[in-house]
């Protein structure tokens, strides 16, 4: 497989660059990738859900344009209902930039922004969710947004990948 040059300069490149086939795999799941600023969050919930509620049919992976470090709050709040996301890790976009993914998400208003096209990916998708973490009140307040958007992406991804895998 070829390197591929880092995201910030992909898009200033001939198009026919983005224009390569997807490798023959020996799994008939497709492959998702999704994708938010901090790959803490919102990323690494739908990655979790989609590979626990789906995981005959996708491989869920995730990445952001600047990753952090999981935020312990989701890790507790996915706990709560049964998906352990605590061996999961935060990944740069660059480092996925040589795989190819039938699916790339976009799960925040941010990441669609510095990633407008994914080299890579057949289907592009954009569902924005609210960063819980923006909000900086009582420790509960917090912990009830964080389960509330865990909700939201339970629900969008029940809805969108059950549906579609029909």
């Amino acid at each position: 497989m070829t390197k591929r040059e880092p995201l910030r300069t992909i898009h200033s490149k001939d198009r026919t660059e983005l224009m390569w086939k997807p490798p023959q795999s020996e799994s008939d799941r497709k492959k998702v990738l999704f994708i938010c600023t901090h790959n803490s969050i919102r990323s690494q919930m739908a990655e979790g859900f989609l590979n626990h509620l789906f995981s005959d049919r996708y491989e869920a992976f995730s990445a952001g344009t600047r990753p952090d470090k999981v935020h312990p709050l989701a890790i507790d709040v996915m706990a709560e209902v049964g998906v352990d996301i605590s061996q999961q890790h935060t990944k740069s976009i660059e480092e996925m930039l040589d795989h190819y993914f039938d699916i790339v998400v976009t799960v925040c208003d941010s990441a669609r922004e510095e990633c407008p096209l994914y080299p890579g990916g057949t289907e592009l998708i954009h569902h924005d969710f609210e960063d819980p973490a923006s909000y900086d009140g009582p420790v509960e307040e917090r912990i009830e947004r964080f389960r509330r958007v865990r909700d939201e992406i339970r629900a969008w991804i029940m809805q969108r990948f059950g549906e579609r895998a029909k």
